[in-house]
């Protein structure tokens, strides 16, 4: 079950994408080369999910680069700082993205200019790669937490479209499903943007996997009548004492999982532990614009932020591609 969300194009000249705004109507496959196309379809959720930005971001710098500079390493060494903090300012909260070009950057800073251009294609391609492995990793890991017959709750999108390779919280779940595990999976429709409703759902019964949409806001209630063995959710960022920044409504999720004694676990790989920040009180978190609540009354604002901070003491367990893990991050 392989769905092409990030990597090369077929030439290895473009970062190709599943436009996921088209999903589940339309399968629109996006070759970009400019540094503003991958920008722009990082931040127009083009593409999405931290580890997915990640691959997104570290193919996009290399590509645009070779194009841009003609082929000339030293052109690209100039127009490297640039291009990197273009690319780390499209999307704050995740931090795969800074981490991905801070290291492009790191191997520009010991490469000469006559071999940049390929070492930068290079590592690239080793991190999507490791992205792949990553993904399989959380997958056995995660074995263990998905019996037969389990119900599990998720929200947003933190799947093969999410990756480069089959997902964060779903990894499990596929994992599971390939070992010939009933698994039943409740996809929060996740507002304002629909991910589960159009992405989760879209790819879990592509695969074969039993999956029920539900609106965020009867997501405490199925809970409450003892619908759901565990909840899985990916991140965007955890921070050293183990806070999580996730699409927004997670939150929510885990304060009902928690009222309800259901374990609420959260998987991303390594890359998306940042040691460096403190708590979720520190995280930037990014708001979007109105336009994505629908049609408002005219002259009425709103208030929508992308994300928000589920707190160390809701969460069960933290699921890496290094096996379960405990804060705090060092």
């Amino acid at each position: 079950m392989h769905i092409p969300s990030v990597g090369w194009s077929p030439d290895t000249g473009a970062l190709r994408i599943l436009d996921q705004r088209f999903l589940p109507e339309r399968e629109l496959v996006r070759d970009l080369v400019a540094l503003s196309e991958t920008i722009d379809a990082i931040r127009t959720l083009a593409v999405r999910g931290a580890p997915a930005i990640g691959v997104a971001a570290a193919i996009g710098l290399a590509v645009s680069l070779a194009a841009d500079s003609g082929g000339q390493g030293s052109t690209a060494r100039a127009l490297l700082p640039e291009y990197a903090s273009r690319l780390v300012d499209a999307r704050p909260t995740a931090v795969n993205l800074a981490w991905a070009v801070h290291r492009l950057l790191r191997l520009a800073a010991d490469t000469d200019d006559e071999r940049l251009l390929e070492a930068l294609r290079v590592e690239a391609e080793v991190i999507r790669q490791e992205d792949v492995q990553m993904c399989a990793a959380m997958g056995r890991h995660g074995l263990p937490l998905v019996p037969d017959g389990a119900r599990i709750l998720t929200h947003c999108n933190a799947g093969a479209l999410a990756t480069a390779g089959t997902g964060t919280a779903l990894a499990p779940i596929y994992a599971a499903h390939a070992a010939g595990r009933l698994v039943t999976v409740y996809a929060n429709e996740t507002r304002p943007l629909r991910q589960g409703a159009r992405l989760t759902a879209w790819e879990l019964s592509r695969a074969g996997i039993h999956v029920t949409v539900l609106p965020d806001g009867a997501a405490a209630s199925l809970l409450a009548q003892r619908q759901v063995d565990l909840v899985i959710v990916g991140a965007d960022r955890i921070t050293a004492n183990g806070d999580v920044a996730n699409k927004v409504g997670t939150y929510g999720v885990a304060l009902a999982a928690r009222a309800h004694a259901v374990p609420f676990y959260v998987a991303a790989p390594w890359s998306t532990i940042d040691p460096a920040t403190a708590t979720g009180a520190d995280i930037v978190i990014e708001h979007r614009s109105s336009d994505e609540l629908g049609e408002l009354p005219p002259g009425v604002p709103a208030w929508n932020p992308a994300f928000d901070v589920t707190p160390h003491k809701l969460v069960t367990g933290y699921l890496t591609d290094r096996g379960l893990v405990t804060p705090p991050f060092a």
